[in-house]
């Protein structure tokens, strides 16, 4: 027993002796503490990070000597020697340039952004602390080539090099590895459902194609969101955010931000992390009144159908409802709608948590991760429609095991309509609950003849006519009126509703090993991908009437890349990858990409690509099913087009012709028996045949873009400049088709088809094709930064993108490239202009532009907004105030046509213990 005790006792002192505590404080050059920086032992992965007061504590199980690093991001690395236990250091860290980040999007590889093959943006911990906008995901905005458009305050859309509506689906957003699309909609809902501020380790953008290495959808750019481990950064930090949105149709209103992140370390083995975050504001209200083109400027206009008026939407031709009674005009008169505020609440909201359980069985680089997302939260998405997303719901959940050299993921990815509702079908059938069309367009005509025969003119006789017809309309504000209302918006049938349903998700299996261990001459990577989806709309979105509607894809790719070491100070990196793609419904192909890196010197880069994108139809694009009112929304996969069917009246007119009262139309004749909406029109004015063309639209298969890219990089004294230009040309571009099927004949036969166009009896579909045309685009960006007056950060950046296609020659084609020619964005900011206390200002500007898509088109004026903040730190309390304000100058503006101005915000913040 004696002897056990002995052994024991001497076991637990070599374990003591062994044990080595290193101390120390970490401060940059101005002697600023740094909270969050690592410390790491060389050649292992046992380390900590630096607390709020920039001090640490490091034990290792070893005697010294050895050495640990310490590195910030943007400040040079420091290595320094440990000799004696216990000791005490004191670093100093150099802040370095932009050119010394390292970055892993574009390459799927860790590399200085200096060295990067192709373009890419950085947003770092630094520049979210400091951004003067109201969150991380609104500082993006300033980033050069980006451009972020504003469906409302709490969905915006970004994207680069143009080509995207508020449904973005040719841009991806990944959120530690995970695509951010919702299965329902298949592209990202901005930050909706993404990540709290005090997680985020850093943001990289990759604009331009990447689908050599990411596969479909990576066609305009990627944006990639990192957030911290446990194993790195522990304990408990939030926000707090209080101010207030202001805005001419909406008013002053409260803005609240808060979140919490909790992360604890068992042990070198095991760690886990829990997030919370809430959001709460008032919704930039839409108050466009303006009358779309063709229907009249005011709403005293007969066929008045105003961008935010919901309900107008219903007109016809009274003469030709009255069976051609030549008493009655041959005008288009359209039912009185509701205005958007009366439809909704404006609410904006947005709950989110996630957690994670981190393992690492070997206690080194080796790790096995659980990680669950869930968010909810309501907002207004401009699509077709406009649409009030209430109580929406997505949840994900990965599995990932990697380490340094490899990853392989799975995750699923699943949402919930919610209450979510069509805010025009909701005008619409709240009019048709208390009078059908047919009755109101009925008392309308016999007014009007009434009036006409009593001796009233044009004017007088169609006041009483709508004054007729008005009787008994439901008045917002009334329990009647809210008892419709609260009816249509939860029925999910479009014909007396306005309700979405929806439960889809999707299934995604991604991997990736980097053999650069192994061989030292060349780095090879190889990677796949697998994703099915599973729609489930219960008919509401999709033709999914009778079940849900699987689907799969996948990809193969592998990466070369070698560095030449020509000599001392010349280098040429090289690199090659080619990715295979094959989704369930097309032919698969290849996507390669080469580019290559000349460094000159250690400050001067310059960086040459060519990249092949593309992009599968979406969900939408194969199999939606959805009569959007001003057009029937039918997708074009083979198995779709019958599967949307309906039933509908036939004119009188047409039924002296022997058309019986009602037939019935699939999907099928937008695609096979239909005329370009165009072509009607002509035809319409004309009366002349010839006029009309057969558009029959073509199943859409995959788009496809070939990218060339030539950029620099360097550091000329104490400017860091960052230029690239780009040619894209598309093939088969993806893109909706106005059409118009008759509801009896054959187009091209002069006789039936014909009458039907004149008579009414057709139906106005959007298809999903590609289109003919050759569409190409270019631009460039430079951006510029530097140090003036000392210490002082200034920047500003140049963005041009043009777009190159004869829309003459097209008319029925819509690209909807809604990007400005010209952006300018400018920065100007210390971050310790005096002890503990920084600012920031932002300033951009953008070119007007013209917006085109399926909601309405129009122009955007050009505008320009200035952010501004400033920020106290307290060490004593661990924490960062903040006060701040977006668009300072309050003049109000607009990014794309039909949604609410934006604004001004005004906020203060209170951050506490973020590392």
């Amino acid at each position: 027993m004696k002897t056990i005790l002995k052994i024991f006792m001497l076991f637990c002192c070599a374990v003591s002796f062994a044990q080595t505590t290193v101390k120390g404080t970490v401060t940059d050059n101005n002697g600023q503490p740094l909270p969050g920086a690592n410390i790491i032992v060389v050649g292992t992965t046992t380390g900590t990070i630096s607390d709020f007061d920039g001090k640490f504590t490091l034990t290792y199980n070893q005697e010294p000597p050895f050495s640990i690093q310490i590195s910030s991001v943007g400040f040079e690395t420091v290595t320094k020697e440990i000799t004696t236990n216990p000791q005490t250091v004191e670093v100093i860290l150099v802040e370095g340039t932009s050119l010394d980040e390292v970055v892993i999007s574009a390459s799927r590889t860790p590399e200085r952004i200096f060295e990067s093959p192709v373009t890419v943006e950085r947003f770092g911990l630094k520049e979210i602390k400091n951004t003067a906008s109201a969150d991380f995901y609104d500082g993006l905005e300033n980033l050069k080539g980006v451009d972020v458009n504003t469906n409302s305050l709490t969905f915006k859309s970004v994207n680069t090099r143009g080509f995207a509506t508020f449904a973005n689906t040719r841009f991806m957003q990944l959120v530690d590895g995970m695509d951010n699309s919702t299965p329902a909609l298949n592209f990202p809902i901005g930050n909706l459902m993404g990540m709290n501020e005090t997680d985020i380790q850093s943001v990289e953008l990759l604009p331009g194609a990447a689908s050599a290495l990411y596969g479909a959808n990576a066609f305009n750019g990627i944006l990639f969101m990192r957030s911290k481990s446990p194993f790195d950064h522990q304990g408990i930090s939030g926000y707090y955010k209080q101010g207030m949105t202001s805005q001419d149709a909406a008013g002053d209103n409260t803005y609240r931000d808060a979140g919490i992140r909790m992360a604890y370390k068992f042990s070198d083995k095991f760690a886990a992390k829990v997030n919370f975050g809430w959001l709460k504001g008032t919704d930039w209200a839409a108050n466009n009144y303006n009358g779309k083109p063709g229907t009249g400027d005011t709403r005293d206009a007969l066929g008045y159908d105003g961008y935010n008026v919901y309900g107008d939407e219903v007109a016809t031709n009274i003469r030709a409802a009255s069976g051609g009674l030549g008493i009655i005009p041959d005008v288009v008169v359209s039912r009185t709608g509701y205005n958007e505020e009366d439809l909704t609440d404006y609410n904006a909201e947005s709950v989110k948590a996630d957690w994670g359980l981190y393992y690492r069985p070997w206690a080194n680089d080796f790790e096995i991760q659980y990680v669950g997302k869930v968010g909810t939260g309501s907002t207004i998405y401009q699509g077709t429609n406009r649409y009030y997303i209430n109580g929406f719901t997505q949840e994900q959940h990965k599995i990932e095991v990697k380490n340094d050299n490899f990853f392989l993921r799975g995750y699923i990815v699943s949402d919930k309509a919610g209450d979510s509702y069509d805010m025009v079908f909701t005008g619409i059938n709240i009019n048709r609950s208390w009078k059908s069309d047919e009755d109101w367009f009925g008392q309308y005509i016999q007014t009007y003849a009434a009036a006409t025969l009593g001796g009233a003119n044009d004017t007088q006789a169609h006041a009483a006519a709508r004054a007729a017809a008005e009787t008994g309309r439901l008045v917002p504000g009334t329990p009647e009126f809210q008892a419709a209302f609260n009816n249509v918006i939860t029925n999910p049938d479009f014909a007396s509703g306005s309700k979405f349903q929806d439960a889809s998700k999707y299934y995604h299996v991604d991997g990736n090993y980097n053999f650069s261990h192994l061989w030292d001459e060349i780095e090879i990577q190889v990677g796949g991908s697998y994703r099915q989806y599973s729609l489930n709309s219960f008919g509401t979105i999709y033709t999914d009437y009778d079940g849900n509607i699987d689907y799969n894809e996948y990809g193969l790719y592998t990466q070369l890349q070698k560095q030449l070491d020509l000599n001392e100070n010349l280098k040429l990196k090289l690199t090659g990858s080619i990715r295979y793609d094959k989704s369930e419904f097309f032919d698969g192909f290849l996507s390669p990409r080469l580019s290559a890196g000349f460094t000159i010197n250690e400050n001067h880069n310059i960086r040459g690509s060519f990249q092949t994108g593309f992009r599968n139809p979406t969900t939408q694009d194969l199999f939606i099913g959805l009569d959007a009112g001003r057009a029937i929304l039918v997708g074009s996969a083979p198995d779709n087009l019958d599967r949307y069917t309906r039933t509908y009246g036939v004119s009188a007119s047409g039924q002296l012709l022997g058309v019986p009262s009602t037939v019935q139309q699939s999907g099928r004749a937008a695609y096979e028996n239909s005329y370009l909406a165009t072509s009607v029109q002509a035809f319409a004015q004309s009366e002349n045949p010839a006029d009309l063309v057969i558009a029959n639209s073509d199943l859409v298969t995959p788009e496809k873009v070939t990218s060339f890219e030539v950029g620099y990089r360097g550091k000329l004294n104490k400017t860091i400049v960052d230029l690239s230009v780009y040619y894209n040309k598309y093939q088969d571009f993806i893109s909706g088709e106005n059409v118009i099927a008759p509801l009896y004949g054959e187009v091209g036969d002069n006789s039936l088809s014909l009458a039907a166009v004149a008579n009414g009896d057709y139906k106005v579909y959007q298809t999903y094709t590609n289109s003919p045309a050759d569409v190409n685009a270019f631009g460039g960006s430079i951006g510029v930064s530097t140090k003036v007056f000392g210490d002082f950060d200034l920047s500003g950046n140049y963005t041009y993108a043009k777009q190159d296609f004869d829309e003459d020659a097209f008319p029925d084609f819509r690209t909807n490239f809604n990007t400005p020619e010209h952006k300018v964005k400018a920065s100007f900011g210390n971050t310790d202009l005096f002890k503990n206390f920084g600012f920031n200002l932002a300033w951009r500007w953008s070119d007007n532009y013209y917006w085109q898509a399926t909601f309405g088109d129009g122009e955007i004026p050009s505008y320009h907004t200035l952010d501004a903040q400033i920020n106290l730190r307290v060490p004593s309390f661990k924490s960062t105030f903040k006060a701040g304000a977006t668009n300072i100058l309050g003049d109000e503006y607009f990014t794309a046509i039909g949604t609410g101005n934006i604004g001004s915000m005004y906020y203060v913040s209170w951050t506490i213990n973020n590392l």
